[in-house]
């Protein structure tokens, strides 16, 4: 049976052979992975994450799985704010290996669980966790529907699934400039810093092939997913998704 061809960025690849060119791409940058974020956002992606975090309201009893958390920006957010624990998963070793360190240099050992986990295709039972996380991560999979069937899976009753994704700006200016500044800037940028343009294009341009809002929005209650929201941030520079597990 022939397969699927699937993006990789403007690139269109064999079905099975994206995941391990992705896994490639994360495993160059992931110890200067924090350091690229606070250049090519000037610092926003904190608060980009701070207002994704609170719209979780933790508390003590919310048990988090924290899908392609790396480095764990999200859970230890999540933590610092009162959250239960937190379960944080990547289907890269690397990446995982980074927010280990991290985790030690902050003093952070109680309430976390790391584990290396394929988000289309979890290993853990129905009805685990009370919120599910993915922030940046889910425009790299190979079926976006399977990781939302899947969060929606491990999620309670009355759980709350969010994913933080880069979007599509709504403001004709604000599209034209962010789109010289992805292109011109952020591959250089990644040249000169990690020594690696090439994962970078990659990024950039997988950021323009992922959904707009309205249509990650149906797979969302494709899903099984209600009460379904979106929240623009930065003129629609970035994007919080939101949906329950009634």
């Amino acid at each position: 049976m022939s397969q699927q061809a699937v993006d990789f960025g403007f690139t269109r690849v064999a079905e099975d052979a994206k995941q391990p060119m992705v896994n490639e791409v994360f495993a160059s940058v992931a110890s200067r992975y924090d350091l690229m974020n606070d250049l090519m956002s000037a610092g926003i992606h904190r608060a980009w994450k701070d207002r994704f975090v609170d719209m979780l309201r933790p508390s003590p009893h919310q048990r988090l799985l924290d899908l392609a958390g790396g480095t764990g920006d999200i859970s230890f957010r999540f933590l610092a704010r009162g959250g239960g624990h937190v379960t944080i998963t990547d289907i890269n070793p690397a990446m995982l290996a980074e927010g280990q360190r991290r985790a030690l240099d902050q003093g952070l050992r109680a309430n976390i669980a790391w584990q290396v986990e394929n988000a289309e295709a979890l290993s853990f039972a129905d009805a685990s966790f009370e919120a599910v996380t993915i922030a940046f991560g889910i425009r790299n999979v190979t079926h976006i529907d399977r990781v939302l069937q899947e969060a929606h899976r491990v999620l309670v009753p009355g759980g709350h699934f969010l994913c933080l994704e880069f979007s599509h700006p709504s403001l004709p200016w604000l599209a034209s400039l962010y789109d010289r500044y992805s292109f011109r800037i952020i591959p250089a940028i990644g040249e000169r810093v990690a020594n690696d343009r090439a994962s970078y294009q990659y990024l950039v341009e997988s950021i323009r092939k992922f959904p707009k809002p309205d249509a990650f929005e149906r797979m969302f209650k494709e899903a099984g997913f209600a009460h379904t929201k979106v929240t623009p941030m930065t003129g629609g520079v970035v994007a919080i998704h939101s949906g329950w597990k009634i």
